[in-house]
Order: C-alpha cells, then structure tokens, then sequence
C-alpha cells in the first residue's frame, strides 16, 4: 500500500508539473524570441532612418556611417541598399547581409512588401525600407547572430528542467513521509488482526500513529479484540465449568447404580443395566457437546503438520477397533511429504472423529481407506469407506449438530470436523464414494514453508482384507 500511494502521488505529481512547466517554457520561449526579433528590427529602423536621410534628402553619410559602426561594435552585420537596390554602404562583415536571401528580402522590401525574416546559418536576417514603405529610397539588410538567443532559450529549459526536478524531489519526499505515514499504521494493524486471527487473543495495535482515521481505526480493533478475548474466555470458562458439573454427577450416578446392580435380583438388574446404558449414552452426549463447543470456540494458532505422519498414526491407533469389526482399514505410504498449517492437535481430533464414524457405518467385510494430495495449493485428504453412504438429504445437513437422524453415535462426529476444519481455514465436504459408501473430502490449507511442492499424491497401500476377517 505504501508504494501505492507512493506511485500515485508521484505519476499525479509530474502530471502537474509537466503540465505547468513545459506550457510556461514554451510561453517563454514564444516572448523571447518576439522580444529578440523585436529588438533587431528596431537597430535595421535606425540604421534605416539614417540612411534615408543620405539617400533622399542627399545628406551627408557620416550620420548612416555612425550607425553601421555601432551595429558593428554590437556583432551585427548590416548593408544599406539604395532603390535600384545597388549597395552603398555596409559592416566590416559583409557575408551575412549580401547573400541570395539577403537579395530576396531587399528586392521584397523596395517593392513595398513587408517579408517573413529567414534564419540563415545560425543568423537571422532583417530588412526595414528607407523611407517610406510603398516607396523607399532604400533598403537596410541586419544580419544578427542567432546565439545570444539561443542560450536564452537553453537557459530558460534549463531553469524549467530544473524547477521540475526540484519539485519532482520535493514531491518524492513528500509521498514517500505520507505514504509511510498513511501506510505503516494499517499494516501493523493488518499484522495485529492476523496475530489475533491465529489465536493472539491478547494482541492489540499501535493507536498513536497515522492519520485521525486509522488511529480511531486502531482503537476500534483493540476494543473488538478485548472483547472477543473476553467472550471466548468466557466461553471457555463456561465449557469447563459445564465440564465439570454434568461429568461429576454423571459419574457419581453411574458407581450407584453399579452398587444397587450388583446385588439387585435378575429383573431389577436388567432394569438397572438398562439405566446404565443410558447414562453411558447421556455421558457420550455430553463429551461430543463440550467438544463441539470447544471446536467452535477454537482460534487455533496455524504450526506445521506432517499428514503423512498423522495419518498414519491415526490408522496405528484404529487398527484394533476395525480389526475386531472385521473392517479393513488402509495407511499411505511414505512418499513425498505434504505439510499443513493445523492447530495442534486439530488433524488427530478430525481424523479419529472420520475414522470413528467410518467404522460405525461400515458392516463387516468392508475397507475405509485414507488417501490425498496436494492440489491447487492445497492439500486434499479424502476418508472413502464403501459403507451404507448417505442421501443427499442427509449430506446436506450431515455437518449440523444432530444432523443425521440415523447416526448410530451422537451425531456430532461431522460437526466437530467441521468446525475444527473451517475453524484453520479449511473446507469439509461429502461425496458418493465410486461403487457405494461415503467419502469425506478435506481441503486444507499448506505449511507456507512447503507451499510449492505440486502435485504430491500419496499411494494407499494394499490390504489384505482376508488376514482382516481372520483376525
């Protein structure tokens, strides 16, 4: 942004001068060119005026000689003409005021034209009549050397190029001091609300710096984020108390009703293992409602995780559990790695969250297979089981608390998924799994570290489902 600006007010900058000064060189070039001309007319008129007086009124030429001398001493070539246009007298330098285009402007001038003056060989050239206009008695050739003027005219673009490139600077220093100026508070703010996005609740921004409306800005994200820390302590305050009054109680009923069954006659007993049942189930209802919570109020700070390593963890610790539902269930090879950027922990609780469900689902015989890639910037991993699958009706609101009303758990498996998901900047959709079953479909974000490794598909590795049935 600092350079935005920067750019803009200096492009607008020497819009403006180039605008200011070249229109007011120009002008100036314009006058002093007229001013010149001006001035060298007037010297021909008064060699002119003299010279009338020697060739009309026949007067001697010593006031006509006088004035060709001081056009002399002034570097200026002159030639007086008389009316069949037969020089009589002229400068020292003779070359400039007697040529072709002297010639012409003399023979223009007896004929009582008044001629455009040419520019020859760095001189420029003027021809006034001797007396009157429509019948001179003469005609008077300057001939003036076009330097003088010529460095006026460089002078002032040098002057000109040099105010613009004053300005230019000035203007440099000034969008730079107002850029920074504007720019450095919004991005301490932007690195603020990325530091508070990422679980800095405690991170506040500068209020003293910048213009009148980032400070007021600033201020306002400091109250936002004082608030949020307040709330989401709160919250968390909430969760651990609900934690610890609902699981208390739950577990005290739970050892008396182990005490009365223990001794309880056999109809009473299985009424009381019923009860049991219950409690186990309301206990189960409980935990998946604090952990959704917990995922909700999840800001999690984005580390470095290995999916690789994760996953197969994950597959480790669940062998077990499908192995005595007779469910094969597959790991990835360790191919090239593929890192994410995952709160800690949050990759273990979505996988064992989609495993669980998986082998809920899943009948005896069938496989749950964990595969991905990196694509698009991204890491996709998939949870594909060829289970009973889901209806659309069902895939639409499956991420919803209690969402699926055929769930055999709590139904709280895919809403803590998804929080947790959502929550580090990922998505989570469902998919119909080729020939029948159900595929979790995660799209996570990457380890910026590793952001450029393309292309990377993990290899499922191949299962022996009978060994899993004999098992």
């Amino acid at each position: 942004m600092t350079r935005r600006i920067a750019w803009t007010l200096l492009a607008l900058t020497s819009v403006l001068l180039v605008l200011a000064v070249v229109p007011l060189a120009v002008s100036m070039t314009a006058r002093e060119r007229v001013s010149y001309r001006d001035n060298q007319r007037a010297a021909t008129r008064v060699i002119a005026a003299a010279a009338e007086e020697h060739l009309s009124d026949h007067k001697p030429a010593a006031a006509m000689r006088k004035e060709l001398d001081t056009a002399a001493r002034a570097g200026d070539c002159a030639a007086v003409y008389d009316a069949s246009a037969r020089l009589v007298a002229s400068t020292p330098c003779t070359a400039a005021a007697r040529g072709e285009e002297a010639a012409e402007l003399v023979g223009k001038v007896l004929a009582g034209h008044e001629p455009e003056p040419p520019e020859n060989e760095g001189r420029l050239l003027a021809a006034e009549p001797a007396g009157e206009v429509r019948r001179p008695a003469g005609a008077v050739v300057l001939a003036r050397s076009a330097a003088p003027l010529d460095a006026r005219i460089a002078a002032i673009w040098g002057w000109s190029a040099a105010i613009g490139a004053a300005g230019l600077a000035a203007s440099v220093l000034l969008s730079v001091r107002l850029a920074r100026w504007v720019g450095r508070p919004l991005s301490t703010l932007d690195a603020s609300a990325r530091r508070l996005g990422e679980g800095a609740l405690d991170e506040r921004t500068d209020v003293g710096a910048g213009p009148p409306e980032v400070r007021r800005l600033a201020a306002t994200f400091n109250t936002m984020a004082a608030r949020t820390e307040a709330l989401v302590h709160g919250h968390r305050a909430v969760i651990a108390d609900v934690s610890h009054q609902l699981r208390t109680p739950l577990a005290a009923l739970r050892l008396r009703l182990d005490v009365l069954a223990a001794g309880a006659e056999e109809g009473t007993a299985t009424e009381l293992a019923a009860a049991q049942e219950e409690i186990a189930r309301l206990s189960r209802l409980v935990d998946g409602l604090l952990e959704v919570a917990r995922a909700e109020q999840a800001t999690p700070r984005p580390t470095a995780v290995r999916v690789d390593e994760v996953v197969a963890e994950r597959v480790a610790a669940w062998s077990p559990v499908a192995e005595e539902r007779e469910v094969g269930l597959s790991t990835v090879s360790a191919g090239p790695a593929v890192t994410v950027a995952l709160g800690a922990g949050h990759l273990e609780q979505i996988l064992d969250n989609l495993i669980a469900n998986a082998v809920e689902a899943v009948p005896a015989g069938g496989s749950i297979t964990l595969d991905g890639r990196e694509t698009g910037g991204r890491a996709r991993v998939r949870v594909r089981d060829d289970g009973p699958g889901m209806t659309a009706e069902a895939k639409a609101v499956a991420f919803h608390r209690f969402g699926n009303p055929e769930a055999r758990g709590s139904g709280l498996g895919l809403a803590i998924v998804h929080r947790l998901v959502t929550a580090n900047g990922g998505t989570a959709r469902l998919e119909d799994t080729p020939g029948g079953g159900l595929t979790v479909v995660l799209d996570l974000p990457l380890w910026p570290e590793r952001g450029n490794e393309r292309g990377v598909a993990w290899r499922s590795l191949p299962v022996d489902r009978t060994a899993d049935r004999s098992r």
